[in-house]
């Protein structure tokens, strides 16, 4: 199994990113996928989520209207587009699936990360 995130750089406050997370290793559309970030001296927070079929959608209030989240079952890839930036949006970004199905609930995968920074 692996989860590979890309996309992070450093960007300007009020710029935009698109991280991707390309999934191998585990059947893609039966795993609800996540958007987490970590910054410095902080615990892990959830940013965004997006169901298996892409149905549904929900995010942290810190980021809501100004981060997408949506995934190409096909290329069994998630994005998460992030627009509007501030500082305090700068992190390690991670990349999560955790099983939708009762075959595969207890199955629970992380990325290595990816990191954004905010800055002028």
């Amino acid at each position: 199994v692996q989860l590979v995130e890309s996309g992070g750089g450093v960007v300007q406050p009020g710029g935009s990113l698109r991280l991707s997370c390309a999934a191998s290793g585990f059947i893609f559309s039966s795993y609800i996928m996540r958007w987490y970030r970590q910054a410095p001296g902080k615990g892990r927070e959830l940013v965004a989520g997006i169901t298996g079929d892409g149905g549904i959608t929900n995010f942290a209030d810190s980021v809501k209207g100004r981060f997408t989240i949506s995934r190409d079952n096909a290329k069994n890839t998630v994005f998460l587009q992030m627009n509007s930036l501030k500082p305090e949006d700068t992190a390690v970004y991670y990349c999560n699936a955790i099983g939708e199905t009762i075959a595969t609930m207890t199955k629970n995968y992380w990325g290595q990360g990816t990191q954004v920074t905010v800055s002028s």
